[in-house]
């Protein structure tokens, strides 16, 4: 209780923070946009979100309350044209300083987010002091009011999430593209001058064996013994080409497999766990084993590592890569370790990576890709649990009762006045009573097919989309 009473207590002091910040603030809007000094703006909107973040973390942290960040993603870093300039509508800047700026001030007037969190710099202080009698007398519930009023003002609205996942599938994308550029300049270069040249020489051996093989059939049979070395050696290393660009033990027996090929083929002595009961996807499949062999690479080349453990297990959808050496560490993803190649591959199916490699070391990387592995419905987690199941049956057995007997026939019945009323309910009753109560079971009974479909559809979307039809609603 005393807790709560310090979590009001701070709440309250709040206010005199903010009333002094509602003058400063409002000071630097009227100079911002009456007299023109637009410089004043950026910083008085920060100085807002700040104290709006104190916010939502107080009530974070004081009720549960989980209150999102609703601001739109920051514009990205102006772009350089052709001549190296740098374009700002119609103007063009040397340096990319002012264009910067222009985005940054655009950004700020027009994500809605920031008058919003003005709008609650504006009424808050009002809201505690309203506020204050259920604080100090129910500090609980008053905290969680606030909390709540707190949330209905500086949450995040469906515009600013679908701001921040377009934002991020963009980034994505651009890595991606990125990737995969880097990826054919690789093989082209590998193939220039690797297979390419092997294949020039065979040529030129060849052609020299065509003029030497009257004269000096002995040079020419000693040149076709060369050539046939150089078409062997050339076909080794394109087949190492095409495991550099999908190992057919990848296609063919799947991640763990070929992830203990890596093993048997890596200098250290490598110990592999996989536990997996459904394999993924082949694109995630490729992006795992290509990070698992940069990593093992980087433990025998840069870390002076003897031993590596891999482990790849499943979290629910996700897929979680562990890979740790007993090397020397201080792996640093800026001088070039390969990191940022691995963060871009897994970029591309929201994955993050995480690495742990203090000076002397040892070295781990934990990667986790979420939603990469067949939905949990595809497991026995996919069941409904077993009220639902059980309300599900009921509502199918029954729902066809008030929707024809009680509904569709009686409905024919009072049409064609039939006289037989047997068991159908609406028709015991008084004349003006008979055509409401006939269309009120209609909807009741449509109402119970819909509340049969949509709670196993509510449940697991995805399952329900994958497998449920027009003739089989209920999977």
């Amino acid at each position: 209780m005393l807790r709560r009473y310090g979590h009001v207590t701070t709440l309250l002091a709040l206010v005199v923070v903010q009333i002094p910040m509602m003058g400063v603030t409002g000071l630097m809007l009227l100079l911002s946009f009456a007299l023109g000094m637009v410089f004043l703006f950026p910083p008085q909107t920060m100085m807002v979100r700040e104290l709006a973040e104190l916010n939502r973390r107080l009530v974070r942290n004081w009720t549960g309350i989980e209150i999102e960040p609703p601001y739109l993603p920051a514009p990205p870093p102006p772009v350089p044209q052709a001549d190296g300039m740098y374009r700002s509508d119609r103007t063009l800047y040397k340096t990319p300083r002012v264009p910067a700026w222009n985005n940054r001030w655009k950004w700020l007037v027009s994500d809605p987010a920031t008058w919003r969190d003005e709008v609650w710099l504006l009424l808050d202080p009002l809201v505690k002091v309203t506020l204050a009698p259920l604080l100090l007398l129910l500090p609980a519930r008053g905290l969680r009011v606030y909390g709540l009023w707190s949330k209905k003002l500086l949450d995040a609205t469906a515009a600013s999430r679908l701001a921040g996942q377009v934002s991020h599938l963009t980034r994505t994308r651009h890595l991606a593209a990125d990737s995969q550029a880097a990826e054919m300049r690789r093989i082209e270069r590998d193939l220039h001058d690797g297979t390419q040249a092997r294949l020039v020489a065979i040529g030129m051996t060849l052609g020299a064996v065509e003029q030497l093989v009257e004269s000096d059939p002995k040079a020419a049979k000693a040149l076709l013994a060369k050539a046939r070395d150089a078409s062997s050696e050339t076909l080794t290393e394109l087949r190492r080409v095409i495991r550099g660009i999908h190992p057919p033990v990848l296609a063919e027996r799947g991640l763990a497999d070929a992830v203990r090929a890596l093993a048997m083929d890596s200098p250290l002595d490598v110990t592999v766990d996989v536990t997996l009961t459904h394999r993924p996807e082949p694109p995630v499949e490729a992006a795992v084993y290509f990070a698992v062999s940069e990593l093992l690479s980087n433990a025998a080349r840069h870390g002076d590592a003897r031993t590596a453990t891999v482990d790849i297990s499943a979290n629910g959808a996700g897929l979680l890569v562990s890979v740790s050496d007993d090397g020397m560490g201080g792996a640093d993803p800026g001088k070039g370790s390969g990191l940022i190649g691995i963060e871009r591959r897994l970029a591309a199916f929201d994955g993050v990576l995480a690495l742990h490699s203090p000076p002397g070391g040892p070295t781990t990387v934990s990667m986790e890709l979420p939603k990469v592995l067949p939905v949990p419905w595809a497991q026995d987690l996919s069941k409904l649990p077993r009220w639902k199941s059980i309300t599900v049956m009921a509502l199918w057995a029954t729902a066809w009762c008030p929707t024809f007997p009680q509904g569709l026939v009686a409905g024919i019945f009072k049409t064609f006045g039939v006289q037989e009323k047997t068991w159908f309910l609406a028709l015991h009753l008084p004349g003006p009573w008979q055509w409401p109560v006939i269309l009120g079971m209609i909807a009741l009974g449509v109402i119970m097919h819909v509340m049969a479909i949509r709670i196993p559809a509510s449940h697991n979307r995805e399952k329900f989309m994958a497998e449920a039809t027009p003739t089989k609603p209920w999977c």
